[in-house]
């Protein structure tokens, strides 16, 4: 069964961050709310935590994994972030939105999309996702919890109540972070860098904003 840590939405406890972080370098699986879905999640750096997080959410090894990092110098090390990726970047993050990117070295084979050799990447406007990230020192993985909680045939993900999802998922990650706020539905945006000019192939939360620097495809 899980661990529960109740941690303040605006000013995370630093003792329970830091008891977060310590079991996130040991491997740890934790249930965890973002900027938009709660997500499922661990150290980017922990090979069988990454490969835990893929079984949970059943997915084969060439479909890519998202993670977090704290800021856009950050992504710039786990991926190839050019000129005008960096002036869109830079106006949208902190933010509700997945930017596609060309990975570099330093993402795990693991969680890129191996032949194309790109990753998904967020910065997340969230005060837990910060804190969890600046005391662990480098990205953390983050996919959402929703399709894993929701029984198959209930398509309906707003039928999902938090503690049904906790209930739900209380044996199958080790740390459950509960903020005390609502659940919520929304995805993020996507944002594809990968091929030519920069396109918005997901509408989540922020989209009309990330409309004025990116198209949409026909």
């Amino acid at each position: 069964m899980a661990t529960v840590y109740k941690i303040h939405p605006e000013t995370p406890q630093a003792r329970k961050i830091s008891a977060v972080r310590e079991a996130l370098q040991q491997g740890a699986v934790m249930l965890y709310p973002t900027d938009t879905v709660y997500a499922i999640g661990c150290d980017l750096n922990n090979k069988a935590a990454v490969q835990r997080v893929r079984q949970l959410k059943q997915l084969a090894n060439e479909k890519p994994l998202t993670f977090l990092c704290s800021s856009l110098s950050n992504i710039a090390d786990y991926a190839v972030v050019d000129d005008n990726a960096y002036r869109i970047l830079k106006r949208l993050i902190p933010g509700s939105y997945t930017f596609l990117l060309p990975a570099t070295k330093q993402v795990p084979r693991l969680v890129m999309s191996p032949k194309r050799r790109t990753t998904g990447i967020r910065v997340p406007d969230n005060a837990i996702c910060q804190a969890l990230l600046e005391e662990l020192g480098h990205p953390i993985v983050s996919t959402s919890s929703l399709s894993v909680a929701q029984p198959s045939g209930q398509p309906d993900l707003t039928t999902l109540s938090k503690a049904l999802l906790f209930d739900r998922l209380e044996n199958q990650v080790d740390i459950i972070i509960d903020d005390g706020e609502e659940l919520t539905y929304e995805v993020s945006s996507i944002l594809d860098f990968t091929e030519g000019e920069p396109t918005l192939v997901r509408r989540g939360l922020g989209w009309e904003k990330a409309l004025s620097w990116v198209a949409e495809p026909v």
